[in-house]
């Protein structure tokens, strides 16, 4: 099974997922007669490639070091594009698909790989990836690959997975305030309270205002997944994934786990334990929280996690984060939620098919083992600066060009290399601890790349908004907690019955390829 692979797949996962992260707006790809000339010999094969939430940075042009090394390696040169500012990448997307102006390939976001699959605008890639992409096909497991194939309706491989063999998000402690206030790890549900009463009261800032969060999240009941993962809760940034309860895979939004976890925040907030501005915080503003050393537990990405140091390092040079295990809760069996292979990442369009070799082969160079170092570091003088005879990464800006990373392929030998190659030897520590308690307690959701194409024609299911709108109203005690029975049952009448029935059938899929 997928574990067994480890192993055998850390040789190719050493191609690190690019610390080089993309930034920019706009930019242009090259047209077919461009493409034409360019396959005549004339130079660089163009590839116009979309990806959005870029960052900081300007757009690289074919002058720009980054973009000329791959396309000596490759033939093939980038042209990067994203949505324009302030526009919805989604909505974005679907302007695209509607005018026909396609890039030769793509990152989907917001389940538009359904759309391009269901309405045959997706190419078919069993074939194309050995042949172009190497690299790629022999990396991604067998099993991950078999998830791609039930999410279109012939069994046809459409577009290229994230895998990520590793939990994604850990929930996260202030461990130097647990020291300070001579406090150890919770076990149980009733000591963490206690632990957060402590932080609330026990001013363990030492500032003297009182004003510490104990535990928080975001607008939406976004990024607190930890007091749900506590009941047994699949969720995913604060949305309800699908997983087995009542021996079948079923909306864990719906589930009695749920109802015992909307119980617990409730009791939070109402003794100011989770923070009262939870359903209004945005992510600045939960950020600078954090970062400000206002906060002492919360739920996010180990990965991400040194720019916080950093900056609480300011103001508290002790700042030490430790991840959390989860508590226990009597009647119910914790679990962080870990999607490890069914999301989309790259998908090539059917216009673009006289193209797709380019395509696959550019994405080919970032899963290629040689260009491990090149894909952490990219270009000196662009992305890094030797120090001491050490490579070190420069910081993004504004007026600096980005550079492209398609690689989404992460293990824990590739995670562990990573940080020992990019952080202090303390700072790699902590977050690989971290990882360590988030692997103790992750395990991998049924729903585990589900297509979204189980949603289709039921928007109102797939947003979640009903299910937020009682979640936000049930825990800040607007509503009692009996509301989220009637919220169960217009779930269920407003099609979540049918959503459930497709989800079902899928997960059968699943199984039946899993056996072959």
């Amino acid at each position: 099974m997928f574990n067994k692979r480890k192993k055998q797949l850390a040789a190719s996962a050493a191609v690190m997922m690019a610390a080089v992260s993309i930034a920019g707006c706009g930019g242009s790809g090259a047209s077919q007669g461009e493409g034409a000339a360019a396959d005549a010999g004339s130079g660089p094969v163009k590839v116009k490639v979309y990806k959005t939430h870029l960052g900081k940075g300007t757009m690289p042009d074919s002058s720009n070091a980054h973009v000329q090394y791959i396309a000596q390696k490759t033939g093939v040169e980038y042209v990067l594009t994203t949505s324009p500012p302030g526009a919805d990448p989604a909505e974005s997307i679907n302007v695209m698909i509607a005018s026909g102006d396609l890039p030769d390939i793509m990152r989907p976001i917001g389940g538009v790989e359904q759309t391009l699959i269901q309405q045959g605008g997706a190419l078919a890639l069993d074939d194309l990836l050995p042949k172009y992409a190497p690299n790629v096909w022999n990396s991604i497991p067998k099993e991950a690959w078999d998830v791609v194939r039930t999410a279109s309706p012939d069994g046809k491989i459409y577009y290229v997975p994230k895998v990520y063999m590793i939990p994604e998000r850990v929930p996260m402690i202030r461990k130097d305030w647990m020291d300070k206030l001579n406090l150890t790890m919770p076990s149980t549900k009733d000591e963490y309270v206690t632990l957060l009463k402590a932080f609330k009261d026990q001013d363990p800032n030492g500032n003297g205002k009182a004003d510490e969060i104990p535990t928080t999240g975001r607008e939406f009941g976004t990024w607190m997944d930890h007091l749900f993962a506590m009941c047994g809760v699949a969720m995913w940034e604060g949305k309800p994934e699908w997983d087995v309860y009542d021996g079948n895979i079923n909306y864990a939004g719906t589930s009695q786990n749920m109802k015992a976890a909307i119980a617990f925040l409730r009791e939070l907030y109402a003794q100011k334990l989770l923070d009262n501005e939870t359903f209004l915080n945005k992510g600045d503003v939960w950020q600078a929280k954090i970062n400000n050393n206002l906060v002492g537990n919360w739920y996010h990405l180990p990965a991400s996690l040194k720019d916080k140091i950093d900056a609480m390092r300011k103001t508290a040079p002790d700042a030490y984060v430790a991840g959390l295990p989860l508590p226990k809760v009597d009647g119910f069996t914790g679990f962080i939620t870990q999607k490890s292979i069914g999301e989309a990442e790259w998908i090539i369009p059917k216009a673009a098919e006289k193209r797709a070799q380019y395509a696959l082969k550019l994405l080919d160079f970032f899963y290629d083992p040689a260009n491990q170092e090149f894909n952490l570091f990219g270009v000196e003088g662009l992305q890094h600066e030797v120090v001491d005879g050490k490579k070190k990464l420069l910081p993004q800006t504004d007026d600096k060009p980005i550079a492209l990373g398609m690689l989404n392929f992460t293990t824990k030998e590739s995670m562990d290399k990573r940080l020992d190659q990019l952080y202090t030897a303390d700072q790699a520590k902590m977050i690989k601890d971290i990882f360590a308690v988030g692997m103790k307690d992750a395990r991998r959701i049924a729903g585990d790349g589900m297509p979204s194409s189980v949603y289709e024609g039921f928007p109102d299911i797939q947003s979640h908004k009903m299910f937020q709108e009682y979640l936000a109203k049930i825990v800040i005690g607007e509503w009692p907690l009996e509301k989220f029975d009637e919220f169960v049952q217009k779930w269920k009448q407003s099609g979540g019955d049918e959503v459930t029935k497709r989800a079902q059938e899928w997960y059968a899929k699943v199984q039946s390829f899993n056996k072959k």
